[in-house]
């Protein structure tokens, strides 16, 4: 069952909900490196927002609780005529709503912006340790097309 949520962007009052939604899906490489106080991403919060090519969404409930969120970024490129490509990033369903929808409206509505802005594609990275993630990713066609490689700086 689909709840009754609304998807629009983020405002500060919703970073400490964020923060706490993004943290929770920690995977391995990311535990032991994220700051404890929801306050300390404000500065990467305002940027993000202030960032003309980038936003951060949430998926809303009725009583205005944060369920979910993703970040859109749209990167220029050559390819594709010049054509921007759509990165997802941080996409996170609340534990307790995971299987309900949420996140499929959220790709939804990543996807509807990303075709407005007349990219060519839509990508993303999945932590390996995320399997069931991957498995979503699949369903809504995604193509595991690409080796990802990091080098952590942190």
């Amino acid at each position: 069952m689909i709840p009754r949520i609304r998807i629009e962007k983020a405002r500060p009052e919703h970073l400490r909900e964020i923060v706490a939604i993004i943290n929770a899906g920690a995977t391995s490489v990311r535990r032991n490196r994220e700051f404890t106080d929801w306050q300390d991403y404000r500065p990467a919060f305002d940027a993000l927002c202030a960032a003309p090519e980038a936003d951060i969404y949430v998926a809303l409930t009725e009583a205005g609780d944060v369920i979910g969120t993703y970040q859109i970024h749209f990167l220029k490129g050559l390819a594709f005529q010049g054509r921007p490509r759509v990165e997802l990033e941080s996409v996170h369903v609340r534990p307790d709503q995971r299987g309900n929808g949420v996140g499929r409206l959220m790709m939804d509505h990543a996807e509807g912006l990303a075709r407005a802005g007349n990219a060519c594609l839509i990508q993303l990275t999945s932590n390996r340790e995320r399997e069931g993630s991957h498995a979503f990713y699949r369903r809504l066609g995604f193509d595991q097309s690409h080796l990802g490689y990091k080098k952590m700086l942190v």
